[in-house]
């Protein structure tokens, strides 16, 4: 946790800059970044389902061109 408290005399504006500058030094910020657009690993289930309907989608495409149908 980040701390700033005000100084004698010091401007809300002052006291603003002085925590926004320890926060990017901190790396917080790019910390939240990476977990906000992290992507979760899918199981290794839906990997094999996934794998298997790819396969059988390009057959499927194989078989009508051979047809003419596509």
């Amino acid at each position: 946790m980040i701390e700033v408290k005000k100084k004698e005399g010091e401007s809300a504006n002052a006291l603003l800059f002085r925590f926004t500058k320890k926060v990017k030094r901190s790396g917080i910020l790019r910390e939240a970044k990476k977990r906000r657009f992290r992507r979760r690993s899918v199981s290794r289930q839906k990997k094999r389902v996934s794998a298997h309907h790819r396969e059988k989608k390009k057959k499927e495409i194989a078989r009508l061109r051979k047809l003419g149908l596509l």
